[in-house]
């Protein structure tokens, strides 16, 4: 019947039918296809769609009448939908997310995506608010959300701007509802969890502690509380035992997102326990004690280094020095360990010297009270923000391992100075902690009271239970 119908009529009417039939399937298609394009739907009518496109088809067409169709103004305005189509057709939402990499800095990034380095720096000055981006580390996640011009090839607009500091911190630059950026910093709550675990030392006792499920990090803080009276190199034998009490940082959803502080650390060495407890003092200082208040750090520390295994290389006294070939006295201690192992400071002090000393090589020198001195030698390099003048605290990380200077190989050389005069760090004791007294004394009783308590009997479980597994 549509098809006696267009027969019957004029050729030139005829045309026209087609023409519109054609179009109408075709505007049909292509708004079926808008549908899934949210940003189109939203800016462009349903009737403009079809005037747009009947239009074009007219025009194609070679219909000389268009004005018998649309009036001159609707015309402009359909013409007009072009521009608008045509621009939400070359732009898109994306998000695109960096991981840095040795080399890369804020600015350079943003320009891989197109922008100009007067846009990425200014951007930058909006970022220094909240967070200086120069700070970025390797490692470290950006997470870009713009508009992008595909015509272009470049980001026509950026949204916003997310740094990942770590797994629970980020700082945000973001627009407004006005089209402003302002700043935001995001932080998720975190719970803290006790936890703690026992056990006999076979092995090393890294290895030892990590078959109870202390990570890494905890261990190695448990060695340093102890590094201050005990040479885990000799010391520590099979069969001893460990007992410790620490905290975790979990997120909501039970992931460790930071740890915590040591609140106990015990050490059976043979007929010996050594048993040390966390307390923060009326003044704000923090310390490790026995349970009788006495401080731990008692005396400067004979190994400053994070490797505690390293071995002496090149005892204190008379000897043949390996370079100058002749029989010299070695007024330190030489600890091997590798390039870029941590150098502690050997108790609290200020830094006198941090320079290049001659055969030294990279060398500092501590001054800890009016009788005692500490220096190292031949490191690589120092850590940041240690100069003289700067106070330092005993295990602060001072500087690196290396071999500058008069030196065959990386390791530390290690000196202990008592009244002007060098002596031998391996056997001196130099009081520098302070024990407690007074209220601080009572209170932390109490608190070592509780842990007992609380713990002891834990302890006692556990390794009842592990005999009954054995």
């Amino acid at each position: 019947m549509v098809l006696k119908f267009i027969n019957n009529l004029k050729p030139k009417h005829k045309h026209r039918v087609i023409t519109l039939g054609y179009a109408l399937a075709v505007t049909s298609a292509f708004i079926l296809s808008l549908a899934n394009n949210t940003n189109v739907s939203a800016s462009v009518s349903y009737q403009d769609r079809i005037d747009y496109f009947m239009l074009e088809n007219a025009i194609n067409e070679n219909i000389e009448d268009t004005a018998s169709i649309y009036p001159t103004d609707r015309i402009l305005n359909i013409r007009s939908l072009y521009d608008m189509v045509d621009s939400y057709q070359r732009e898109k939402d994306i998000q695109h997310q960096f991981i840095v990499k040795k080399g890369d800095n804020f600015i350079s990034l943003l320009g891989s995506m197109g922008l100009s380095y007067d846009e990425a720096h200014n951007l930058y000055k909006k970022f220094k608010k909240i967070y200086d981006p120069a700070d970025i580390r390797i490692g470290q996640k950006i997470v870009v959300n713009g508009i992008f011009d595909n015509k272009l090839n470049k980001l026509s607009s950026v949204e916003s701007i997310i740094i990942h500091e770590n797994n629970i911190k980020s700082y945000c630059l973001q627009k407004n509802d006005q089209g402003q950026y302002e700043t935001v910093v995001n932080q998720e709550e975190l719970i803290t969890e006790v936890n703690s675990a026992s056990g006999s030392i076979s092995g090393s006792l890294s290895k030892s502690m990590n078959n109870q499920g202390v990570p890494n990090k905890i261990v190695q803080e448990f060695i340093k509380i102890f590094s201050y009276s005990v040479d885990f190199r000799r010391d520590v034998r099979k069969g001893d035992k460990f007992e410790i009490i620490f905290e975790n940082n979990i997120t909501k959803d039970g992931k460790v997102a930071s740890y915590g502080d040591i609140l106990y650390a015990g050490l059976q060495l043979r007929n010996e326990k050594v048993a040390l407890y966390r307390y923060t003092d009326a003044k704000g200082n923090t310390d490790y004690y026995t349970e009788k208040g006495l401080a731990m750090k008692k005396t400067l520390h004979r190994k400053p280094l994070a490797f505690q295994n390293a071995r002496i290389s090149s005892p204190f006294g008379k000897r043949r020095h390996p370079i100058k070939k002749r029989w010299i006295i070695h007024w330190g201690v030489d600890y091997a360990a590798p390039k870029g192992t941590k150098i502690f400071a050997g108790g609290d002090g200020v830094v006198q010297v941090a320079k290049y000393n001659g055969g030294y090589g990279n060398y500092i020198k501590i001054r800890h009270n009016s009788e005692y001195s500490t220096a190292y030698g031949h490191m690589w390099k120092f850590a940041k923000g240690i100069r003289p003048g700067v106070r330092v605290k005993q295990g602060q990380v001072i500087g690196y391992v290396g071999s500058t200077g008069l030196s065959t190989g990386p390791h530390l050389h290690y000196e202990v100075v008592r009244n002007g005069k060098r002596v031998n760090p391996t056997t001196i004791r130099a009081a520098t902690g302070n024990n407690l007294a007074g209220k601080d004394l009572k209170k932390f009783k109490l608190m070592v009271s509780d842990i007992k308590s609380s713990y002891s009997k834990m302890f006692a479980l556990k390794e009842k239970d592990k005999l009954a597994q054995k």
